[in-house]
């Protein structure tokens, strides 16, 4: 049998799904739409719950401002932690649809309790609770793209749509993030918390109501294959029993399941083809005399070719998403440095005062309109250009985005050289509310704003198609979780490099790079230390993607 390789698969379903009607088209179409619908309302809610907590612990619950900053960064860990473990599930036991369907209501649930608890002033333990079933049920991006990603075929106008979906689901991300972080927290900051936590909970609802209206068009399900923990386990164990076995060199000598539908004996699951890399493993597949002998063989002694891919799949995708967390290290300053560096410039428009961090609605906006872009024009350009049917590779799309991230950190540490010279000549301006400020307009952080939602569609979609792509059909969604475990290990690398930075530099004396007042330091410095880490990760992004195979299956 054949092996293809797969860059860009969409999931299998069998002779039928080759010979679908444009009805089924259309039924599928709209699927999908409900589901970008559904996941825009998801993040409306979440952001509008998100923005603004930090202030809700701090006026309603009388937190301090240590305690209120620390429980909000516990709770937005703990949200990008849980999609590993609602990934583990639809892959293992309940499957995609009733994943997001269960994980849907507690998140009802954990609104519910956050608005009732803000509305009736209940204790804090009870506004905890609502916010934790809220990082439980909202732990659903991973799963919910793979379930849109499903539901396309396997011929080459589906998996271009397949592509664009996966724009597409960034954008629904996006527009959800913009209303949520905006009309939402102005609505408690102007109506109160009980209105501006209700909606959020009767967002979620809709988000239930629309999931389930769609549920018969939904055209394909990936079932459950059981733990992938414990396949990987028993290829090691089989390995390792086995490490004085000589693995032959013609792959059609090792272990794989009979059959001619390219099916393995991994439910849901189709055939992968042998490759050469991590060899060692191949010695699970290596069937014996004792494993002849065993009917059926054990899986802990004897495992099929498709099983010891599946490992060597995950193992090739971890470089790529090693890689990932350094782009986001530098991609988090959006909300850290560069608000640091907004704080100290000239925040007036007109009447109005622009805090720093309202400035991310441009990263915002700047996304949205390179998802229309991209999809609209750079992909016909480039397909036209390369011969490549997706205008690019994945790994190439990413690439770019890690070029494009570090044009933003050049940006930022330009603007800073910038701003350092015009205090050094002018001083500190004060205006007549007595706050002080640089004499340049806090405008000119837009440009580098805008830079970093190219870099987000490039790298970011790619890597939820890479992902997504990549893996083996039966662990979809766990390797999808991944990308949201490396956007949460990026976070705390940024933190420990500015611990780092302040530890190193604060010396002597002197105030270092990133003091409280950021005008006796030198952030300009840590923005050059940034662009050179994003140079460095991209030489060895370079290395890992030439090193990188392409998963095959065997149609």
């Amino acid at each position: 049998m054949e092996a293809v390789e797969v860059e860009s698969k969409g999931s299998h379903g069998g002779d039928a799904d080759d010979r679908l009607t444009s009805r089924n088209d259309r039924r599928s179409s709209w699927g999908c739409t409900l589901l970008l619908v559904n996941n825009s309302l998801q993040y409306m809610s979440y952001f509008g719950l998100s923005t603004n907590l930090v202030n809700y612990f701090k006026v309603e619950l009388h937190a301090d401002s240590k305690s209120a900053a620390n429980s909000v960064t516990n709770w937005v860990g703990t949200c990008a932690i849980t999609p590993l473990a609602a990934a583990f599930l639809a892959d293992s036991f309940l499957g995609r649809y009733w994943t997001i369907t269960i994980f849907l209501v507690i998140s009802v649930a954990g609104y519910g309790v956050v608005t009732v608890s803000s509305s009736a002033a209940l204790q804090s333990a009870v506004f905890y609770a609502g916010l934790y079933l809220v990082a439980l049920g909202g732990a659903l991006s991973p799963i919910m793209a793979s379930f849109g990603a499903d539901q396309f075929g396997d011929d080459e106008s589906e998996r271009g749509r397949q592509s664009s979906f996966f724009n597409w689901f960034y954008f629904s991300v996006n527009v959800g993030s913009l209303v949520g972080g905006t009309v939402l927290v102005w609505v408690q900051t102007a109506h109160g918390w009980l209105l501006g936590y209700g909606i959020p909970a009767l967002l979620s609802v809709l988000a239930v109501a629309l999931f389930s209206a769609g549920t018969g068009s939904y055209r394909r399900h990936q079932p459950p294959a059981g733990s992938p923990l414990t396949r990987i386990a028993q290829v090691v164990v089989a390995a390792v029993r086995k490490c004085d076995v000589e693995a032959p060199d013609d792959a059609v000598l090792l272990y794989e399941c009979d059959g001619d539908d390219g099916m393995s004996a991994i439910k849901g699951s189709r055939r992968l083809a042998h490759t050469d890399q991590f060899r060692f493993l191949d010695k699970a597949a290596v069937e014996t005399a004792g494993d002849k002998g065993a009917q059926p063989p054990s899986p802990w002694r004897l495992c099929t070719v498709t099983q010891v891919e599946e490992l060597k799949c995950v193992l090739r995708l971890l470089p790529v998403w090693a890689c990932g967390i350094i782009f986001t290290a530098a991609y988090t300053q959006m909300s850290t440095t560069f608000i640091l560096q907004g704080d100290t410039l000239d925040p007036r428009l007109g009447s109005f005062r622009i805090p720093a961090a309202v400035l991310s609605v441009f990263d915002t906006l700047s996304v949205m309109l390179w998802v229309l872009l991209y999809d609209r024009a750079i992909v016909p350009l480039a397909c036209r250009l390369t011969g490549h049917r997706g205008g690019f590779t994945q790994l190439a799309r990413m690439g770019i985005g890690f070029v494009i991230l570090t044009v933003a950190m050049l940006a930022a540490g330009a603007l800073e050289v910038g701003r350092r010279r015009v205090l050094s000549r002018h001083g500190m301006f004060v205006d007549a509310g007595g706050a002080e400020y640089v004499p340049m307009s806090i405008f000119w952080q837009v440009p580098q704003y805008v830079v970093v939602g190219a870099a987000e569609v490039f790298t970011f979609i790619g890597q939820l198609e890479f992902f997504y792509d990549q893996a083996p059909d039966a662990m979809r969604s766990v390797c999808s979780g991944l990308a949201a475990a490396s956007f949460a290990l990026g976070n705390y690398a940024s933190s420990l490099l500015v611990a780092v930075v302040v530890r190193a530099t604060a010396t002597g004396g002197q105030p270092g790079w990133i003091p409280d007042d950021i005008n006796n330091g030198h952030l300009d410095y840590f923005f050059w230390l940034l662009a050179m880490l994003c140079v460095g990760n991209f030489g060895l992004y370079l290395l890992v993607a030439r090193w990188y195979n392409y998963k095959k299956t065997m149609d």
